[in-house]
């Protein structure tokens, strides 16, 4: 029937249809409702009294998201997986069509006779940020920033090898639960630097049987906790206003254009009116 559907109007009147604002909020409005009523399902009250209707609702929704995700197909055909914007500024982008064709296919062939693939329906609510342009270009600048945080990852990496050797050479007889094996010390040594009960749980046990540790767990606490943790906050903050500036740009150009060209509408008009 969608088929059908489909088929009695054009590629490009689907097109216009389907990037049109409205249609991108009433997505975002049944995401959202749809993550309601997974949320709902899982609990036992409700689905004893209403399991028929909330289950009716939430094969609605997915259905709904297969009608957009073949509405789309049909709309840009090939372009569907290929990158490309329209005169409006509209238009497709390959990687986030295949994310929801993904997160849609996921959710249609999962099966429910076991629990983890009914438990990945949830990620239906993630189409959220494909559809909204500030989650994408949020979630994109964060993409864009794994290539300069190779650098700190390397470097933290390399702060815990060194540690976890020295740890295991140094504390292993004593605490073998902590830092009995390479493993065990990193481990120990991620929590300390996450600072999750790392003096009372770990530092002042073992400052106990060695007192001078703290020659170690110090030095390493700040290097590893303060230094190198805030380049990573610092490299995100950079990168997120590097990318709402130029978002920030971007629509200002375009109001810009559009005053423009409003202004010279009326100076047309004034033109043509007669004296």
């Amino acid at each position: 029937m969608w088929l059908k559907l489909l088929n009695g109007l054009s590629p490009h009147q689907v097109r216009s249809l389907i990037e049109r604002p409205w249609m991108d909020r009433l997505i975002i409005v049944i995401i959202l409702f749809n993550a309601v009523i997974l949320g709902l399902a899982t609990s036992n009250w409700i689905m004893e009294r209403a399991g028929t209707a909330v289950h009716a609702i939430d094969r609605l929704c997915l259905w709904f998201f297969v009608v957009e995700l073949l509405a789309k197909i049909y709309a840009y055909r090939k372009d569907f997986f290929v990158s490309k914007k329209s005169e409006s500024g509209a238009g497709t982008s390959a990687g986030w069509n295949l994310f929801d064709f993904f997160i849609v296919g996921i959710s249609v062939f999962g099966s429910d006779t076991f629990s983890v693939l009914r438990a990945l329906r949830i990620l239906r609510l993630f189409r959220a940020v494909s559809v909204s342009e500030r989650l994408r270009n949020t979630v994109e600048s964060f993409v864009r920033l794994f290539p300069k945080m190779g650098g700190v990852f390397m470097l933290l990496g390399l702060i815990h090898y060194v540690g976890a050797v020295m740890a295991t050479t140094l504390f292993a007889a004593e605490f073998p639960d902590w830092f009995g094996t390479l493993g065990k010390s990193a481990f120990s040594l991620f929590q300390i630097m996450t600072l999750e009960s790392w003096s009372m749980g770990i530092v002042r046990p073992v400052m106990e049987v060695y007192p001078f540790a703290w020659l170690f767990f110090v030095p390493f606490v700040i290097v590893a906790a303060y230094c190198v943790a805030n380049l990573f906050v610092a490299l995100i903050v950079d990168t997120m206003q590097t990318a709402y500036h130029g978002l920030e740009v971007v629509e200002t150009n375009e109001y810009r254009k559009e005053v423009l060209k409003r202004l010279d509408e009326i100076e047309r008009r004034l033109e043509s009116r007669p004296e």
